[in-house]
């Protein structure tokens, strides 16, 4: 891996889902040049391809109350969002699913009679989406307005000089080439990758920003975690409701607001829970069929339900991932600009904690994601357009590019893979990510600790997709140990982030957010209190400030 290419720009955007189409489109629209990469295919990588639960707007016109909506989202989120953050969210809403029609995405906007087409999640409004979901078309806008894109490109690390960063380093997945990329501002979107592996937090964090948020666990309906992978979303998606083992009904409706339900019930030794496919009326199956053709046509559910069985839970998730919206790079302001000068952060990695500490309904990943992609892409463009292109400094390229080559320059170690399963192996069981216990949470740690200094450095790849393989790993070990160290360091229990040890909620002492950042080669965590006047009220009593109850109360 010898070749060097160098592309100079002036943003370059790390990401192809929705929030880096739209950081590339704004921040071309402001005059400057942008190169957008993604390691698959821009527009059908990542979480934006998936995402047809819909789009959250809030339109005066349909009804509906934008206090009544903050204030929804502070109760759910157990009132560790920012309120700021969640206003934005809500009032630039409109204007980006606005962008995404004008750039060809398919909502189904109208009812026959006319009327505009939303589902209520009260007080909230959801745009469902349809086919072609929002990622082709931000791909064709962007194209259209002249941003580069390059895809199957691997990021590995975030370039800096001057405690500023200037790029990053990477290499083409099918190609022979190692890639330097000199940029006068960086926005970092690898969202989906950073709930699942971390990627995006992880460059971050190498290179000094500060995180945030790591300890709600991401509870959402998905192939991870519900009965029978993909199979099992499609059954909860029409039929909402399960058993237990010892055949008592279940509704599972509420796992709509990513709650804890299914893991408290197994953790009881109530499993496996499953839905019986035996029992599903005519209708039932109607309904599903319908359900599956308009959700994903390109793309149907694995399974006919009038073939019956029965599909099983037992309390499994995948990947390192915390909760949508919330966790992720800290912004120093609404332009999504982070603790280090000329990156930004968008998507699911931006930690603008919008949501607080749990997920209140389906759309706000979508949404959250394009408001940031705008903001972010505006600011680079403004700091790109106020500062000149650093000089970059050759041996922290020299250096990053070692680390980048050595996993496929070594004849032995460690597999990604092997070490991908140990990892996943300690840190995926529901006892571990959601119902969590400190002693549990140590065991945990000390593994991870060992994974990340014996094991990580000697990491091999056979080909330049190990290599790929090979950085993701490393990722998901850093990844893992942020989200282990900031439960540890939360005792008490809040929103998805239940502690078996500390049951409750803990006012006023943990109205606070957790923030993260290497210091002197140690992760160090602290406490950022939340402003009072988004506390609850302190003088209700505690039943009333948190309807929710955990087991324990």
């Amino acid at each position: 891996m010898s070749i060097e290419r160098i592309y100079q720009t002036d943003v370059l955007i790390i990401g192809g889902g929705i929030a880096g189409c739209f950081a590339a489109i704004k921040a071309k629209q402001e005059g400057v040049d942008v190169i957008l990469v993604d390691k698959g295919y821009v527009g059908k990588a990542g979480a934006t391809p998936m995402a047809s639960l819909g789009y959250l707007v809030y339109n005066r016109q349909w009804g509906t109350d934008l206090n009544a909506c903050i204030d929804a989202v502070s109760q759910k989120g157990e009132y560790v969002n920012n309120r700021e953050w969640t206003e934005l969210v809500f009032k630039e809403s409109l204007s980006t699913y606005e962008d995404l029609i004008a750039w060809g995405a398919n909502f189904p906007v109208e009812n026959p009679d006319g009327a505009p087409y939303f589902k209520t999640y009260p007080p909230f409004t959801i745009v469902p989406v349809g086919t072609p979901t929002t990622g082709m078309p931000g791909r064709h806008q962007a194209e259209k307005v002249g941003v580069k894109i390059m895809d199957k490109i691997v990021i590995t690390d975030l370039l800096k000089t001057d405690n500023r960063v200037i790029g990053a380093v990477g290499y083409q997945l099918l190609g022979e080439d190692l890639l330097v990329f000199v940029a006068k501002a960086t926005v970092l979107c690898a969202g989906f990758t950073s709930v699942l592996k971390g990627d995006g937090d992880a460059m971050a964090y190498r290179a000094g920003a500060e995180l945030t948020t790591k300890e709600y666990a991401y509870t959402w309906p998905a192939a991870g975690k519900l009965p029978g992978g993909r199979r099992g979303v499609a059954a909860q998606n029409v039929f909402m409701r399960y058993k237990d083992s010892q055949g008592n009904n279940i509704d599972a409706s509420n796992t709509y607001e990513m709650d804890l339900t299914m893991e408290f019930l197994v953790h009881a030794g109530r499993a496996p829970i499953f839905w019986d496919l035996d029992s599903a009326t005519p209708e039932d199956i109607e309904r599903m069929r319908k359900r599956q053709d308009s959700a994903y046509p390109w793309d149907p559910w694995e399974f006919d339900p009038a073939q019956g069985g029965r599909i099983e839970m037992n309390g499994g998730d995948g990947g390192m991932n915390v909760c949508s919206q919330t966790g992720g790079i800290w912004p120093i302001d609404t332009k999504c600009a982070t603790s280090i000068p000329g990156l930004y952060a968008a998507g699911e990695c931006c930690g603008t904690r919008y949501i607080g500490g749990y997920h209140p309904a389906p759309g706000f990943g979508l949404t959250g994601s394009a408001v940031t992609g705008n903001r972010a892409g505006r600011g680079a463009a403004e700091f790109a357009l106020q500062n000149k292109r650093a000089a970059v400094d050759k041996e922290e390229v020299a250096r990053l590019k070692n680390i980048l080559a050595t996993p496929i320059e070594r004849k032995g170690g460690f597999s990604p893979r092997w070490t991908a399963q140990m990892l996943q192996n300690i840190i995926t069981p529901y006892y571990m990510k959601y119902i969590k216990h400190g002693d549990r949470l140590k065991a945990g740690l000390t593994i991870v600790e060992f994974l990340r200094d014996h094991v990580v450095p000697k990491l091999y790849a056979r080909d330049r997709h190990e290599l790929w393989l090979a950085h993701e790993t490393k990722n998901m070990v850093l990844s893992a140990e942020m989200v282990l160290r900031a439960s540890l360091f939360r005792t008490e229990s809040r929103g998805n982030h239940y502690r078996e040890d500390y049951p409750r909620r803990n006012d006023p002492e943990w109205l606070a957010w957790v923030k993260l950042q290497e210091r002197g080669g140690m992760m160090e965590l602290w406490k950022e209190p939340i402003p009072r006047e988004w506390w609850p009220d302190l003088s209700r009593p505690y039943h009333e400030r948190y309807p929710r109850r955990f087991p324990g109360e």
